[in-house]
Formats: structure tokens, sequence, C-alpha cells
């Protein structure tokens, strides 16, 4: 009875977490939302008992979101929660492709002809999940790695070779000086 009020709380979570991503006017709080709503998908295959790959689910998103919002404030130079902006670009052809996909993945659900389970499931279904994800390709996960935070690392000292002081005086209360102008136009 818990587990199934906690799957559906969840599930309304996820949703109107989803749906404000849309629906808020920056891009910080639409980065919040979203990782409000990947942490309550995460949460759900938890309560599924795939424990591996919920805990993968959260913490991917929850540091995927949390690099999103370091670059936000190092690569547009202020706070991104109190700048409104317009989260929305090309309507007509977003609407137009999300019910397109949806329609053909759901009837790739339904007209599909669905695989007959070959095998029988490994005695440890997390250990085996876990090394056929992560197995032969750790090697190549452990180079990646560091080369990607030298890459934040180097982005974020290139983006953030004027601070707010060279751009805006010292009291910071004079027009950006920026080279291009940003924002739109609001």
């Amino acid at each position: 009875m818990l587990v199934g009020i906690l799957f559906w709380l969840l599930a309304v979570v996820a949703v109107l977490a989803g749906a404000a991503v849309f629906i808020v006017d920056s891009m910080a709080r639409a980065t919040y939302a979203l990782a409000l709503s990947f942490v309550a998908v995460g949460l759900h295959v938890l309560l599924l008992q795939q424990n591996y790959v919920g805990l993968v689910v959260i913490l991917m998103m929850v540091m995927e979101m949390a690099i999103m919002a370091v670059y936000m404030v190092m690569f547009m130079g202020m706070n991104p929660a109190l700048m409104p902006m317009d989260m929305v670009h090309g309507r007509a052809a977003a609407l137009v492709a999300s019910i397109g996909t949806f329609g053909l993945l759901a009837a790739g659900i339904l007209l599909v002809e669905w695989p007959a389970r070959r095998g029988s499931p490994a005695g440890d279904l997390t250990r085996a999940l876990g090394e056929e994800l992560m197995g032969p390709k750790m090697l190549v996960m452990a180079v990646v790695s560091p080369v990607m935070v030298a890459t934040i690392v180097a982005g974020v000292v290139l983006a953030a070779h004027r601070t707010r002081y060279d751009r805006m005086g010292d009291d910071l209360t004079g027009p950006p000086s920026d080279p291009q102008p940003g924002g739109v136009g609001r």
C-alpha cells in the first residue's frame, strides 16, 4: 500500500517537474525542475528494486544538472535564476516533433512483435547488470573522465577571462561592456 502511494506520488512529481521545465522563465529554475523530475524517475526505478540502475540515474542526472548550473553561472556572467528568459523556442515545430515522436514510439510498442525470452536470468541481477554496463568499458571510462574534467576546467578558464568587475566596473553599477550583447532584449 505504502509503495503504491509512493509510486503514484513520485509519478506526479516527475510529470509536474518535467512540465515545469517549459513553464518557468529562467534556465536555473528549468535545470532544477529537470533534476527533480529525473530524481523522481530514479526513485521509481529504486521502487522497482533495480538499485544499481536507480542510483546511477539519480547520481548521473544530479551531476549533469550541477555541471549545467556551473556552466550557466560561468558562461553567462550573471545569476541565471534572476534573469527572465523564454525557455521555449520554435513552439510549433517542437510540438509537432514531440507529438509525432510520441505517436511513433507508442505505435512501435503496440505493433512490433516482441522477442521471446532466451536463456535464464543471472543469479545476482544487479551484479550482472553492473558488469554488463561497466565491465568492458571501465578502461574507457577511466580515461574519458579526466579528459572531461580537463575540458570543463579549460572551458571555464577560457570563458571567465573577464570577471563581472572587468565588465561592469569596480562598483558593479555601470553598464556591462560586453563585445556581444546577450539576453532576449527584455
